[in-house]
């Protein structure tokens, strides 16, 4: 027995080594960092060691904006992607003879480049000298006038960024779906056919139950991936995203190592270690919340 786990140890070896440098190691370093105060990246020195790092990053409005607009991304684009992405399954499922051809296609926009998909969105939506845009065109066969959705209202910037977000995850999350309705035994419908069970009530106590785990990992994963966002909205609004009032906390960390307000490593550890609590937080609310809900 003891050779046997000896053995597994060192099978594990490799990945705990490579966990330990690219993974623990960094964290650990990351929440030193966030303590040292005034820390001088080129001299590796830092003058005290305190909260002040955090009391900065949490008045600064930069960091509060980007937070209002990571948390807006996940209340929205969750659940809706989520949902839709349900409603698709659902049809495909029903599709048996086309169901790969079509699940090819809902599966295009994932394999395509982000800037690329990016850059389509900017043609759909963006207002030019020369045109309005093809989304304001149809918008304009309802009457409605012409919106500034790439330079305009707060609004119309955010809309545009959760639309772009929901088309490019919703694939992944078709595919997963679909799989998992097809896993589903089919002598539990059959059962609720002969006893009369309607199809609302068969979705909600057979279908809903048998792939519940595939829906609390996309949830879970869902979560993690949008507060996580800043490749969205630097493919829509570029890399000046505080001057679009678009930046996300992943795009705050990043501008203050590296971008124009670039240097401070010590706020963007501070900045990390929130995020890093608050998906923390809410992964483990979610896991609280499997063990009602989720059905192995």
């Amino acid at each position: 027995m003891e050779k046997n786990n000896l053995k597994a140890w060192l099978y594990l070896l490799p990945a705990i080594l490579f966990l330990g440098v690219f993974m623990v190691y960094p964290l650990i370093d990351v929440f030193v960092y966030s303590f040292e105060e005034g820390y001088n990246s080129a001299s590796q020195t830092f003058f005290g060691i305190g909260t002040y790092n955090y009391s900065y990053v949490l008045r600064d409005p930069y960091f509060l904006q980007a937070l209002k607009n990571t948390f807006i991304l996940v209340i929205i684009t969750v659940p809706l992607s989520t949902g839709i992405a349900l409603l698709i399954s659902l049809g495909l499922s029903s599709i048996q003879k086309v169901r790969e051809w079509y699940q090819t296609i809902f599966f295009l926009p994932y394999v395509t480049n982000t800037l690329a998909v990016g850059l389509v969105f900017m043609i759909l939506f963006k207002k030019t000298p020369y045109s309005d845009g093809l989304m304001n065109l149809l918008l304009g066969l309802f009457g409605v006038s012409p919106i500034d959705f790439m330079d305009g209202p707060y609004w119309a910037k955010m809309f545009v960024l959760c639309f772009y977000t929901v088309w490019v995850v919703m694939p992944f999350k078709i595919l997963i779906l679909t799989s998992a309705l097809a896993s589903v035994n089919e002598d539990y419908y059959k059962a609720a056919k002969v006893d009369g069970t309607s199809a609302f009530r068969t979705f909600g106590r057979i279908t809903l139950p048998m792939i519940s785990p595939m829906l609390f990992y996309l949830i879970i994963t869902g979560f993690i991936g949008a507060f996580k966002a800043y490749s969205d909205a630097v493919a829509l609004f570029g890399t000046n995203l505080n001057a679009a009032e678009m930046n996300t906390i992943v795009g705050y960390i990043y501008d203050m190592l590296y971008g124009n307000s670039g240097g401070y490593p010590s706020y963007a550890s501070a900045a990390a270690i929130i995020l890093f609590v608050i998906v923390l937080t809410i992964t483990c609310i979610n896991l609280l919340l499997s063990k009602k809900y989720v059905h192995y």
